[in-house]
């Protein structure tokens, strides 16, 4: 299952990379639009789950849609920084419907194999902000002055700069890749979300 999650989320990044190359504003609008949605679904599906049977979900419901939220932000955030063609808006339109309907689908038959593939999707969003950063370092992207609303999210400096943002930004994944390995994690162990505590609060 595990090597199944990895490719998976290797195929998927492999067209980001072709289309996008280092142009990394664009490449993280597109990202964040599709990290936003797993934290939905799992929250909502959880959700209904403890309507229908008058549980609690031990915090989950929470953690994933506070997860949602925060990726969202991400979005806001290098929108302010990155202006996307109409093309590239079509794109993004595109991949977050087909990926929307095929998570639901993936999370209804397979809990552990949808985190597992978020927690992969996150080590791929950190491996593509650190080489953001290594650019920004370079002088190849200017390290302009930090979006007003990174500063008010995440209540940095008032002087803050694009790469203070990415590395906040670089930290929230690498929360969302060990929450999910984690949710992943115990239903391989065939219990359920809801018999642990989720880790919330983070953001």
């Amino acid at each position: 299952m595990d090597k199944l999650a990895l490719w998976t989320v290797k195929l998927l990044r492999l067209p980001t990379d072709i289309f996008f190359k280092k142009r990394y504003g664009c490449r993280a609008v597109m990202l964040e639009t599709v990290a936003a949605v797993p934290g939905m679904v799992g929250g909502m599906l959880l959700h209904l789950r403890s309507l229908r049977r008058f549980e609690h979900s031990g915090g989950w419901i929470r953690a994933l849609m506070e997860e949602a939220e925060n990726e969202r932000m991400h979005l806001m955030t290098f929108m302010e920084v990155s202006q996307p063609q109409w093309y590239e808006r079509l794109l993004v339109i595109t991949v977050q419907g087909i990926f929307y309907n095929a998570y639901f689908l993936g999370y209804m038959i397979s809990p552990k194999f949808a985190h597992r593939v978020v927690g992969y999707l996150e080590e791929e969003a950190i491996y593509s902000y650190t080489a953001f950063l290594k650019e920004i370092d370079a002088g190849a992207i200017e390290n302009g002055p930090a979006p007003a609303i990174a500063i008010d999210y995440w209540r940095l400096p008032k002087d803050a700069r694009l790469r203070d943002v990415v590395i906040v930004i670089r930290a929230d994944e690498a929360h969302h890749r060990d929450v999910n390995h984690f949710a992943s994690d115990i239903h391989c162990q065939g219990q359920q979300l809801m018999q642990w505590s989720a880790p919330i609060g983070y953001h």
